[in-house]
């Protein structure tokens, strides 16, 4: 009876990944044809199927391998970084609310890339930006968890406070330095950068974060059932044998890396880390072996579905924050009416 229990739940568990894997493929599908250049599904094949060295032989060849196909890679990949990262933070602190946004890493990350921007006319560095948000994202992921530690009051309640604290103070200093920037050059960049969007998508950046995020995805999904452990609590994972201290360390500087490498080459996206994560648990459960699959698979296919709505609904390009945050938002006000962030569920 327990095996052909056991058996029925992986059968479930196989066809939900199916189809979250069959609807990922027809998005991505569908996104080959949105933009104002055509391209016939025939034609499409063809140019698909296409060496390498016909990818300039013609207009439409070069649509596809230099404008649409790095586009979609890379709001698949960041999407699924992203939601990747918000479980992760979810499973670590045992909380549906928590996220990169809500902690202020995301905040964070933002000041260190726009002064990353304006660093750049000064300092000849190709991936300071990149580095600059992931050292100020760890900074304010430390200053959130060392309020929070030192802080009387339910510790979730406590961290979630301090993160909205320190996210305020970034972003009032990044007031300052786009009020101080460049109004011609400097100040476009960063407004246009923080309000997040893949039109400046690239093969460069499709490879950066195929270096620097999926290596660290694996790692994390690797690291999964750690991550169970934790979510029992400290004292739990303490008497298996994890310092909880520095494991959870770990995995937020994993996290933070995450977030700060999406950041640095798509902007500020919000609302990804936060939802996702919390519909792939309704439908896979609790565990992270399954659920942290399961993120990645619907917020790749989620990005990369509001990216084709921000390029299609009017004639000039929606920022996809804005999309992202008209979901985000009435899901986020449903967790709190719900009370689902009373405890870890």
């Amino acid at each position: 009876m327990g095996k052909e229990f056991r058996l029925k739940n992986k059968n479930k568990t196989a066809l939900k990944f199916s189809l979250a894997v069959a609807i990922l493929l027809c998005i991505v599908v569908f996104s080959f044809f949105i933009g104002r250049y055509h391209i016939e599904p025939s034609r499409l094949v063809q140019l698909l199927t296409a060496a390498p060295s016909n990818w300039l032989a013609s207009s439409d060849a070069s649509v596809l391998y230099y404008i649409r196909l790095p586009r979609i890679i890379l709001a698949v990949l960041v999407g699924a970084a992203l939601s990747t990262a918000g479980s992760l933070f979810q499973g670590i602190f045992r909380n549906p609310l928590v996220s990169p946004d809500i902690l202020g890493v995301s905040a964070g990350c933002c000041l260190g890339a726009a002064l990353g921007i304006v660093l750049s006319n000064y300092i000849s560095f190709p991936y300071l930006v990149q580095i600059s948000a992931f050292v100020f994202g760890i900074i304010a992921m430390i200053m959130a968890y060392g309020i929070a530690s030192i802080s009387r009051g339910e510790p979730i309640v406590m961290l979630i406070l301090a993160g909205v604290g320190v996210g305020s103070f970034a972003n009032a200093a990044l007031s300052f330095i786009k009020y101080v920037a460049d109004p011609y050059e400097e100040l476009p960049a960063i407004v246009f950068w923080i309000m997040g969007g893949f039109y400046r998508g690239n093969w460069g950046f499709v490879v950066n974060l195929l270096l620097s995020v999926v290596p660290c995805m694996v790692l994390i999904i690797f690291l999964s059932w750690k991550v169970n452990v934790l979510s029992l609590g400290d004292e739990e994972a303490s008497s298996l044998g994890i310092n909880t201290r520095i494991f959870r360390l770990l995995l937020l500087g994993l996290g933070t890396f995450i977030v700060a490498s999406c950041v640095s080459v798509a902007g500020s996206i919000g609302w990804v880390g936060l939802v996702i994560p919390h519909a792939a648990r309704i439908i896979t459960g609790p565990d992270h072996k399954y659920s942290m699959p399961m993120s990645m698979l619907i917020g790749g296919g989620f990005v990369l579905l509001m990216d084709n709505f921000a390029r299609s609904l009017t004639a000039a390009e929606i920022p996809i924050s804005i999309l992202t945050a008209a979901i985000g938002t009435p899901f986020f006000a449903y967790l709190l009416i719900k009370g689902r962030g009373n405890a870890w569920r």
